[in-house]
Formats: C-alpha cells, sequence, structure tokens
C-alpha cells in the first residue's frame, strides 16, 4: 500500500538488525510494539505496523503473537523488563559493602538494610533517567495501564510486573525503619508516578526536574514517613 491508500509505514524503532538470529525475534517485535505505542497510541498498534517498524516480513508478528491480547501482553513483560533496566548496579548507591543496595531492588530482589540516603539516591536517579532518556518507556506504560484496565488478563499480567517493583520498595521502606511500609509504599510509589506522569504527559511535560531537585523532593516525603510520633513529642 502507499500513501494514497491511507496506509502510513509505520516509524522505524530503534531496535537491532532484522537479520539477528531468531531467538531475538520475539524481544525485536516487543521493542517494536513498545516503540509504536509511544509513537501512536493504542489504535497505531496493529500486527502490521509491528512488523514494518522492525523491519520484518509482513506476517512474522502474526506468527509470534497471533491475537492483539498476545501482543499486548508480550509489550507488557518486555516493557518491565527494560524498565528493571533503567537503573544499573554500578550506577546505584548502596547502604553498606556488605547489604544489598536499592539496585537489587530495581531489579525485583528486596533491598536488606537500605538507609534513607541510599532510597533516596536511587529513587532520583531513576525518576530523572526516565524524564531524560526514557519517556519513551512511559508513554508506552500508561497506553498499557489504560488497555489493562479493559483486559482482565492483561491486568493480572501488567499487576505481576508492576509487583516487582512495588515488593522490593516495602522491603526497602521496611529495612529503612518505616512503621508502616506497605502504606508507606503506595504513597511513594503514588508520588513517583505523579512526578513521572505530570512531567510526560501532565501540566509539567515541559518540565525536567534536576536530579537534586527529585532528591530533595523525594527525602522531604520519606522524612515525614520515617518520623515517629515520639520524634516530635520531645521537641
Amino acid at each position: 500500500m502507499t500513501a494514497r491508500d491511507g496506509h502510513r509505514p509505520a516509524p522505524p524503532a530503534p531496535a537491532p538488525s532484522p537479520s539477528s538470529p531468531a531467538s531475538d525475534r520475539p524481544q525485536l517485535i516487543a521493542d517494536a510494539a513498545i516503540h509504536l505505542l509511544a509513537e501512536r497510541g493504542m489504535r497505531g498498534l496493529t500486527h502490521r505496523a509491528v512488523d514494518e517498524a522492525a523491519g520484518l516480513p509482513l506476517g512474522s508478528t502474526s506468527n509470534l503473537a497471533r491475537t492483539r491480547e498476545a501482543l499486548l501482553e508480550a509489550a507488557v513483560r518486555r516493557l518491565a523488563e527494560r524498565e528493571a533496566a533503567v537503573l544499573t548496579p554500578a550506577e546505584m548507591p548502596t547502604a553498606a559493602a556488605h547489604t544489598a543496595g536499592p539496585e537489587t531492588a530495581a531489579a525485583g530482589t528486596p533491598a536488606v538494610g537500605t538507609g534513607p540516603e541510599a532510597i533516596t539516591d536511587a529513587l532520583a536517579l531513576a525518576l530523572h533517567r526516565y524524564l531524560s532518556r526514557h519517556r519513551q518507556l512511559l508513554l508506552a506504560r500508561y497506553e498499557l495501564a489504560l488497555e489493562a484496565t479493559r483486559r482482565p488478563a492483561l491486568r493480572e499480567i501488567y499487576d505481576r510486573a508492576g509487583r516487582a517493583f512495588r515488593e522490593p520498595m516495602v522491603a526497602m521502606l521496611a529495612a529503612a525503619g518505616s512503621t508502616a511500609p506497605e502504606r508507606h509504599a503506595l504513597s511513594m510509589v503514588a508520588w513517583c508516578d505523579g512526578v513521572l506522569f505530570s512531567c510526560t504527559a501532565g501540566q509539567f511535560h515541559t518540565t525536567t526536574p534536576t536530579r537534586t531537585e527529585l532528591r530533595t523532593s523525594c527525602a522531604e516525603l520519606l522524612t515525614g514517613m520515617l518520623r515517629r510520633p515520639d520524634d516530635d513529642a520531645g521537641r
């Protein structure tokens, strides 16, 4: 088809060469799907568009993900992998040499003995990196989150992926001294999500806070969470 037919070729996705091994094809297709979700939204995600964006022969995506549901599920799983890799162990501070640091939480492993400063450093770096380098992942996530509200099977996969981030947050806050880690994790995750949305698609979409600003705001929130009633009583 040509532009006269009303079909616009999909924009190229930043992905490996289509000549890569067949074992890489599922990842290539999922990355192309994420790219399309960010560029065109849910309506722009079709099997044909993914083939074109990935530089693959027509029908390649259908062979691996025969239904739209399967394609969306593949995108959610791949998105979780890419978001987990936003923070790398080498870039993340640790509370002490013998303890697990916040970088393990980013990879889905609960941290032990992580202090408040390490948490604020990790979250500030993650937020700043999302906003400065990985907006495409955020846009794709928002599209998938809304679609998951209408597809129970996709909702289950989306929530399972989210637990890989939420549960380590609970563990980090508990290790930092939180008396209500579940409730505090909800507040912290909601704050992070709010900052990301506001600075990507909300009222502050033209603003990218500095890492220092993000760290300051995170520290203020965390300080309030970890303050105990007797701390104020002694004043």
